[in-house]
């Protein structure tokens, strides 16, 4: 009896963690890019992905203009056991992540727990870093904002993505597919990243 018990808590826990969410914030000014085919990618792989307004509105307007219906409001979700918070970039979008109360604490839980924390363009300069999650570890941004990464402590590294423990950081728009694989690979593996890579017939 108590190995079957110790069997269906054991599958419990895989499937819990199988079906774990991941959330990507979507901030007024957000880079559409950058978080769409972030979410796209991530779908293709299976993943369930969460596209969550941070504001008062489920419609969001993008950097250049794109609105965008999230699923949800930042106030709507618990990201406790989260796989993954992912966060674009965009001048406007990133200033507006970096001031809210709510995405710095779910941020700082992550970090805590280890939990995935993905973050592209601006936002590991200006959002990650002043948070001191980049603390000690090697990380990218958009070029040119290195300056903001040092001064929190964190490593930057020239590179289109760098992937430190369960911290994955990339440089922009044009980075994108690969910062969307590489959270593919450290969640489902290199074959379900490389399976998703080649169909796009990306040569990530």
């Amino acid at each position: 009896m108590k190995k079957f018990i110790v069997l269906i808590a054991a599958l419990t826990a895989v499937i819990t963690s199988a079906a774990r969410n991941s959330y990507i914030f979507l901030a007024p000014g957000f880079e559409e890019i950058e978080a769409l085919t972030t979410v796209d990618v991530l779908r293709r792989a299976n993943m369930d992905v969460v596209t969550v307004a941070v504001g008062d509105s489920k419609s969001v307007a993008g950097s250049t203009g794109i609105t965008i219906m999230a699923d949800s409001l930042i106030s709507e979700i618990n990201p406790e056991c989260a796989e993954w918070l992912i966060l674009p970039g965009g001048e406007e979008g990133v200033k507006n992540l970096h001031e809210n109360a709510l995405v710095n604490k779910m941020l700082l839980k992550q970090a805590k727990h280890k939990g995935g924390i993905a973050a592209i363009c601006a936002a590991p300069a200006r959002v990650l870093a002043p948070l001191k999650i980049l603390e000690g570890r090697s990380c990218t941004c958009y070029p040119g904002m290195s300056k903001e990464i040092y001064k929190y402590g964190g490593d930057y590294t020239a590179g289109s993505v760098v992937v430190d423990g369960e911290i994955v950081t990339s440089e922009g728009p044009a980075t994108t597919l690969p910062f969307a694989c590489e959270i593919i690979r450290l969640s489902r593996g290199e074959k379900t990243a490389n399976l998703v890579a080649q169909a796009m017939l990306s040569r990530y």
